[in-house]
């Protein structure tokens, strides 16, 4: 197994379940006191999110890139990152980036699904670096109108990522979640690692897709697999 690198704190919440799901599946596959080798790099996020805020993507993916050479240099395997500049790592390494929406497309093709809702910041929702990559994989996504966009989004970063799960705005992402079943949608996709802390498969009966616990089982996949 070679050692995966990871890129966190964004947020640290999501991080700690991206430490804890490489580690379970390793020792699912191999048994015993099997566990993942990981190196983890995690940011202060309030200096990353004043980037993104300011749409200072180019800065980001430069911080991250650095990072990403870091880890290589001790000897990591692959990168998690803030996937709006994954160009932009997977530029700086000659080890490969696992990238998020793969795996959530694969997943979704599995499941014959044809056009699920899209749950994620507004970055994700509205641009193209992730929707496009899923269009080009075969998988094309609803998202939600507004004001129920906003809502989604500020729920992440207000409650999410300072560790606060709230029955309120569970309710208001299940109503996202039944107004697209009724507009056709046929699954959800969890497309922000930190809102598989507040939804669930007992809150849908779609097909849901945790992204945070397939990009995990990808990345462990990578790490085992022998390089060409």
């Amino acid at each position: 197994m070679r050692p995966i690198g990871l890129i966190g704190g964004m947020s640290w919440e999501s991080t700690a379940v991206y430490y804890r799901l490489p580690n379970e599946r390793a020792r699912e596959r191999f048994g015993g006191l099997h566990s993942a080798e990981i190196l983890l790099w995690s940011v202060d996020f309030a200096r990353i999110e004043r980037m993104q805020a300011d749409g200072d993507w180019a800065r980001a993916g430069e911080e991250l890139a650095a990072i990403a050479r870091r880890l290589e240099a001790a000897g990591a395997g692959c990168t998690n990152t803030m996937h709006k500049v994954a160009g932009e790592v997977a530029g700086a390494v000659r080890v490969p980036l696992v990238h998020i929406a793969d795996a959530t497309a694969a997943a979704v093709r599995h499941a014959g699904c044809k056009r699920p809702l899209l749950l994620a910041t507004r970055y994700t929702m509205e641009q193209d670096f992730y929707r496009g990559r899923l269009t080009e994989l075969g998988v094309e996504t609803a998202i939600p109108p507004e004001p129920a966009r906003s809502e989604v989004h500020s729920v992440i970063y207000e409650e999410l990522c300072r560790g606060q799960v709230r029955p309120g705005s569970r309710a208001r992402y299940v109503a996202a979640i039944e107004d697209a079943a009724r507009a056709g949608a046929d699954g959800v996709i969890l497309g922000c690692t930190e809102i598989g802390l507040l939804i669930g498969p007992g809150d849908t009966d779609l097909p849901l897709f945790d992204t945070t616990a397939l990009h995990a089982d990808a990345i462990l996949e990578a790490a085992i697999t022998p390089l060409s």
